[in-house]
């Protein structure tokens, strides 16, 4: 005989079953670390596309929600705009770079007052970082490494020198010309750069044909390193005039290996982006939280271990 307690019953089961899992899901997403990165690097720059990797890669790996955001151009309003809109949000941890401390102080302080634990990266610096009540700073002291840069320079026998800066008022790249200078021991023009390939070119090429005696350049990241090689390739220079650089890429590294540049100075970014997500999953599930600053770098690739890392700056992760 029919019985529609017998059909009915099963399905009773199987919609519990499917409430108890639905419930589940909402708990896990409810549970899900939440970390967002506000920065001054677009993610498509070269050197921060590395650090938005890392963060990705991380995120993938541990199950976290893991966010980037930057303003369009080095906009340090935005970015202070940023920083509040993410404060107001309540993410389990906020990783910060502070390019402007005049502009930033206030954003960071208040996101820390209203409770986002905050690690910066990049920079800013550690003395800063704990002034404003940051967790910790991930990066390399950039005066010091611009020191080191000055140092081999100056080792050289070499001392007529310019600091191309593509971003002038971010105080890392700044604190990296002015470190470049006292390492080399003596005053270093800056050439004031762009973004712009293109017209950083150009800038590289009208510097040198006005100051014939220049003997090396050193680039403050990728963006400026690129645009100086193609300038010397095009004025027949390449290997004559000696580079440097900040930040590593392909092109870079290939020039390393080639002669055409002396070194790439490593941050090594990756990390910039993996760790701070793991410690703030760390902090959410198990109250572990880091205590000390996190050097990066500097590290000098050079000619002879430039090849081994090409392929993984290919894949974006040096």
């Amino acid at each position: 005989m029919f019985s529609l307690a017998k059909l009915v019953k099963p399905a009773l089961g199987l919609l519990a079953g499917f409430t108890m899992m639905a419930a589940a899901t909402t708990l896990a997403t409810a549970d899900e670390t939440r970390v967002v990165f506000v920065t001054h690097g677009q993610s498509g720059d070269p050197y921060w596309s590395v650090v938005k990797n890392g963060m990705d890669d991380a995120a993938k790996t541990l199950g976290v929600k893991a966010e980037y955001l930057a303003p369009e151009t080095f906009d340090m309003a935005k970015m202070g705009q940023m920083i509040d809109a993410i404060a107001a949000s309540k993410p389990d941890g906020m990783v910060v770079s502070i390019p402007d401390a005049a502009a930033l102080t206030t954003p960071v302080k208040n996101a820390v007052a209203a409770g986002i634990p905050v690690i910066v990266i990049d920079s800013g610096g550690s003395k800063l970082t704990h002034d404003l009540g940051g967790l910790l700073f991930m990066g390399q002291d950039e005066f010091q490494a611009g020191v080191m840069a000055g140092e081999r320079i100056k080792a050289l026998g070499l001392t007529k020198a310019v600091c191309a800066n593509h971003e002038v008022g971010n105080s890392s790249l700044d604190d990296r010309c002015a470190g470049f200078a006292k390492g080399l021991g003596v005053d270093v023009p800056v050439m004031n750069g762009v973004i712009d390939p293109t017209e950083m070119k150009n800038r590289v090429i009208a510097y040198m044909t006005a100051h014939a005696d220049t003997q090396f350049i050193l680039a403050v990241g990728a963006s400026g390193a690129e645009p100086t090689l193609a300038a010397l390739d095009e004025m027949g220079l390449s290997g004559k005039v000696k580079t440097g650089t900040f930040d590593l890429s392909p092109t870079i590294l290939q020039a390393v290996v080639g002669g055409k540049m002396e070194w790439g100075i490593d941050a090594q970014q990756y990390a910039m982006g993996y760790i701070p997500v793991a410690m703030f999953d760390l902090w959410k599930k198990y109250k572990i939280m880091p205590i000390a600053d996190y050097p990066t770098g500097p590290g000098f690739v050079t000619k002879d271990t430039a090849a081994s890392v090409i392929e993984l700056s290919k894949l974006g992760k040096r």
